[in-house]
């Protein structure tokens, strides 16, 4: 159904399974109302929607959740996913793996696991996670992961509360023998927004960081390991935006645990009705509806980016972001020290510098807090 043929075929399927999830991290990007959506789609809905995406032309579909692992039908998917000719990936924070599982999603064909970490100890993990046995039950699946023949990806979302200890961080991943390491600093949206305050490094912890993380780089680079490590800073400390999910609508589709699909993990929070996989088919999302078409191209954009030089390179920033921190999401994103609106980066980064929040005082992501924020949000 494809009515424009400039628009290219998304290569990437991001299907959140669920919002379910044994942890409750207080920067975990899944929407503040996710108490909202209850129903999830069965089985048969996720592999015909599966179907589509590769009919599509879609190469990659990304296990996520919430923790997918709650999904009692995970190894049919992936087995459908696999027969289908998707490269496949698990997204999950360790939490609900075993070995048995481990040997059905072999099996099945599962082709990359990726495991999330709160932190390098236990006592700061338990803080984060709100689990004193996450730690332990982390460790011993990414070692069973790379006992499979994974390759051994961990990821550490950073803040302020972890970041100082980079460098243990960086050990803990030579010890598992990751393969890939991503350090990356929180993304604020969801949770993570809520608890900016609390959680942003300030611009010394990023500085520090990023010398340690070169140092390591060289050390690896001279002992022979080829770890690659990724270390993702935070936007708000650059002058430009990125270019958020390769361009909206580009290459990137999600679809969420009750059959929304959206252009990028945040964009359900956006005055946007975004139609749902349920009532229209995913070629005919993708082409021709209003949400996935409102901001492709260059044709939406205002001033300072339509005349902007770098517009093919940071497609105007975020729409989420110039939503969350403006309350128009045809602004330019505030990141941009061209946008009128830098001077919320300029604020956040202040507050950083004199923020005294404790973990405790965080707002911590479970059912309670999401039916709170619903209740009072309609």
């Amino acid at each position: 159904m494809q009515s424009n043929p400039d628009i290219k075929a998304p290569l990437w399927l991001l299907a959140e399974l669920t919002y379910r999830c044994p942890l409750q991290c207080p920067y975990c990007s899944n929407p503040l109302d996710f108490a909202r959506a209850s129903e999830e789609l069965t089985t048969a809905q996720w592999i015909e929607v599966f179907k589509q995406a590769r009919a599509m032309g879609s190469v990659q579909l990304g296990f996520s959740g919430g923790e997918p692992l709650t999904r009692k039908d995970l190894p049919e998917l992936i087995a459908v996913a696999r027969e289908l000719g998707f490269y496949t990936n698990l997204i999950t924070s360790g939490i609900g793996l075993t070995a048995k599982k481990l040997d059905l999603f072999a099996d099945a064909g599962l082709d990359h696991i990726q495991i999330s970490f709160q932190a390098s100890d236990e006592t700061l993990n338990a803080a984060l996670a709100g689990s004193k046995k996450a730690f332990t039950q982390k460790l011993e699946m990414a070692k069973a992961v790379k006992a499979h023949g994974y390759p051994m990806v961990l990821n550490f979302v950073l803040h302020r509360h972890n970041i100082d200890q980079i460098d243990r961080i960086i050990e803990l991943c030579i010890e598992l023998e990751a393969d890939d390491v991503e350090l990356a600093t929180c993304q604020f949206y969801g949770w993570a927004q809520l608890n900016r305050e609390g959680l942003l490094p300030t611009r010394k912890q990023i500085a520090d960081a990023e010398k340690v993380v070169a140092s390591y780089r060289e050390k690896m680079a001279a002992s022979g390991n080829l770890t690659n490590l990724i270390f993702v800073t935070p936007d708000y400390y650059e002058e430009r935006p990125k270019g958020c999910m390769g361009g909206w609508g580009a290459i990137f589709m999600n679809v969420t645990p009750d059959g929304k699909a959206l252009p990028c993990h945040s964009a359900r929070q956006l005055p946007i009705e975004f139609p749902s996989v349920l009532e229209h088919r995913l070629d005919d999302i993708w082409y021709n509806s209003f949400g996935f078409n409102r901001y492709r191209g260059y044709d939406w954009m205002p001033e300072p980016c339509r005349s902007c030089d770098e517009k093919e390179k940071d497609f105007g920033g975020c729409r989420c972001q110039a939503f969350m921190l403006t309350g128009n999401a045809d602004n330019a994103d505030p990141v941009c020290s061209k946008s009128a609106h830098h001077g919320k980066i300029l604020e956040a980064r202040e507050e950083a510098n004199h923020c005294q929040m404790t973990i405790e005082q965080l707002q911590f992501r479970h059912q309670r807090n999401s039916e709170l924020i619903f209740k009072t949000s309609v």
